[in-house]
């Protein structure tokens, strides 16, 4: 069941891109965007990606971070971000605990039995860590509406 809004967001403590140790709570007093990507180096992953790294600008003047989570290894992920000049931190979460934790496991991901990857999903939350948007997608073709995001993130004083 996804997380609602208006709870706090679950903590978590994964890995980056860089392999360093990353707490969700390091980013509170920041709006945050939780990007949870199906899997990197996909067509639509990549969009979405390179569509949030165009933003950031835009995104910092609203004081919002992204945050791109998936079931990539660091090593993937790291590849992926400077294949695509991605400045953002990627998550690593391979051991699949957030996406179930979060409520947005994809399973059979691709039509791969029993692979499970992360549902194309975003999470704002506000700088004390609380949830205040969420949209999750069964169809990992779908991405988010980028306009949404900005008008839910400018809602949020």
């Amino acid at each position: 069941m996804p997380v609602d809004i208006g709870n706090p967001a679950p903590d978590f403590t994964l890995s980056d891109h860089e392999k360093k140790t990353r707490n969700l709570s390091e980013f509170r007093g920041k709006k945050l965007i939780l990007a949870f990507f199906p899997g990197a180096f996909t067509g639509v992953c990549t969009r979405e990606a390179c569509t949030l790294r165009d933003e950031l600008s835009n995104l910092n003047v609203l004081n919002a971070q992204v945050v791109g989570i998936s079931v990539d290894s660091p090593f993937a992920q790291k590849a992926f971000a400077t294949a695509n000049n991605i400045t953002f931190p990627f998550l690593s979460d391979y051991n699949r605990e957030i996406v179930t934790r979060y409520g947005v496991a994809l399973n059979d991901f691709a039509g791969l039995q029993g692979y499970v990857s992360a549902k194309r999903s975003i999470f704002i939350l506000d700088s004390q860590g609380i949830v205040r948007y969420r949209w999750i997608t069964d169809d990992p073709g779908v991405e988010p509406n980028y306009v949404e995001v900005k008008e839910e993130l400018a809602k949020i004083g």
